[in-house]
């Protein structure tokens, strides 16, 4: 069977979750995917759900409190069982019920809010996982095919008139507002949409990091539709 990321040397391709978490980044390969085509109604999960706000975390306990059909009941336990996967494993999932996250229009030359090109960052060995079970899918681009903001002129430049500081301080005022894990597509870039369903394990900017970590971006949400992610 012939996958849509098949030829992409930036994902690699597992079919269980145990290979998702002991296969190793390597070279150019810092995201993974355990490629699923799920069955279940999530829809049916999202039309019961409360939004609280435009972010409302859902705790296994809300999903169970559900009346569901056979489908949604399905989609209920795919749910719950990728959300026990990660806790076994040692990760802290949230289930998100999302309508928008929040915008960053402080500036009008560099945006910081997830819709922006970015990377995570930890201080320890982790990775970021995630699937969207309903609603737009988050999108992933090579790292040859972006550019970092701060090393943008234009963007540097007024991001040094901001620091209005000694100049050997001016990485550490980068890191300190998160200016550094942002970047700018290239405008020959092709960006890969994650997909519906599909668990992903995309590789975090940390001290033993063997890779490049994996720039990606929320996607902008469809009209009237809420998001369905399972992150950690």
């Amino acid at each position: 069977m012939t996958h849509p990321f098949s030829n992409n040397s930036q994902i690699g391709l597992v079919s269980t979750f145990s290979e998702l978490v002991n296969t190793d980044f390597k070279g150019e390969r810092n995201a993974l995917c355990w490629y699923r085509h799920l069955e279940g109604d999530f829809a049916a999960i999202v039309n019961q759900l409360q939004l609280k706000g435009n972010i409302t975390v859902v705790q296994p306990e809300d999903l169970l409190a559900l009346q569901l059909s056979e489908q949604g009941s399905v989609a209920r336990d795919i749910i719950l069982n990728d959300w026990q996967l990660l806790t076994d494993f040692g990760a802290s999932p949230s289930l998100n019920l999302l309508k928008c996250y929040e915008r960053d229009e402080e500036f009008d030359f560099i945006s910081t809010d997830v819709y922006s090109f970015h990377v995570d960052r930890s201080p320890i060995a982790t990775d970021t996982f995630l699937c969207t079970y309903h609603g737009a899918a988050s999108d992933i681009i090579a790292n040859a095919q972006a550019e970092q903001k701060i090393l943008i002129p234009e963007i540097r430049e007024k991001l040094a008139a901001l620091h209005n500081g000694p100049a050997e301080e001016l990485e550490d005022f980068f890191k300190e507002n998160y200016f550094d894990l942002h970047y700018q597509a290239q405008p020959n870039a092709t960006p890969v949409n994650l997909g519906l369903g599909h668990l992903w394990r995309l590789a975090v900017d940390h001290p033993e990091q063997q890779v490049l970590p994996c720039i990606h971006r929320a996607p902008v949400e469809k009209e009237g539709e809420y998001r369905l992610l399972l992150i950690c």
